[in-house]
């Protein structure tokens, strides 16, 4: 086979051209200087860092310190949280409280008017039960008394007393009482406004 006279003719362009770039990008484009290279970890610097490290290593465990106070303190705090499986659970056990704390009192709580899981905050929730009941002023006080001192964490969130029969010196009231729950309890927003 022979190679035509377009052939290296095409060939001497092509080796000309590749000469050409490697000429302009060794000789031409070429910097004269060398670049200087900066010393990237000097002997202060590398012991400047060495001195923050230790001192960052000596701080540890103080914070394990602390960390391990905080969870004892948020566990002597969530042993007064309502322990139930669900949420109707919580409001029964809430109902249940008030019953007998009532009845301790000398009060006859009967039926609940309203019963209810809301968020509180980021990791837990409030159970609500609300409860009329008629009684002596004294009675609601030591019904009032005797539920601040229960080892739950528990918070009046409606009181609202009327007269009732002047003749028994009595009084109507309605109560709403909440208690901490987990935040597993709250039921879940459905719909479109839920994220």
């Amino acid at each position: 086979m022979t190679t035509g006279k377009l052939d290296r003719r095409s060939a001497a362009v092509l080796i000309g051209g590749v000469a050409f770039v490697l000429l302009l990008r060794f000789v031409v484009f070429t910097s004269k200087e060398p670049a200087v290279v900066a010393v990237a970890d000097s002997a202060p610097l590398a012991e400047k860092h060495l001195a923050r490290m230790r001192e960052l290593i000596a701080t540890v465990p103080g914070k394990d310190r602390v960390a391990s106070q905080v969870a004892v303190a948020l566990a002597s705090r969530e042993k007064g949280m309502l322990t139930a499986d669900t949420a109707a659970q919580a409001e029964a056990q809430l109902l249940e409280i008030i019953r007998r704390t009532g009845k301790d009192a000398g009060i006859d709580v009967r039926g609940a008017e309203e019963m209810k899981v809301n968020p509180l905050a980021q990791d837990y929730g409030e159970a609500l039960v609300s409860v009329s009941f008629t009684c002596r002023i004294e009675q609601l006080i030591n019904f009032m008394a005797d539920l601040a001192n229960r080892p739950e964490l528990l918070a009046t969130s409606d009181i609202r007393i009327s007269a009732g029969s002047a003749a028994d010196k009595t009084v109507n009231v309605h109560l709403g009482l909440s208690g901490v729950v987990a935040r597993k309890l709250v039921p879940a927003k459905k719909g479109p406004a839920s994220s």
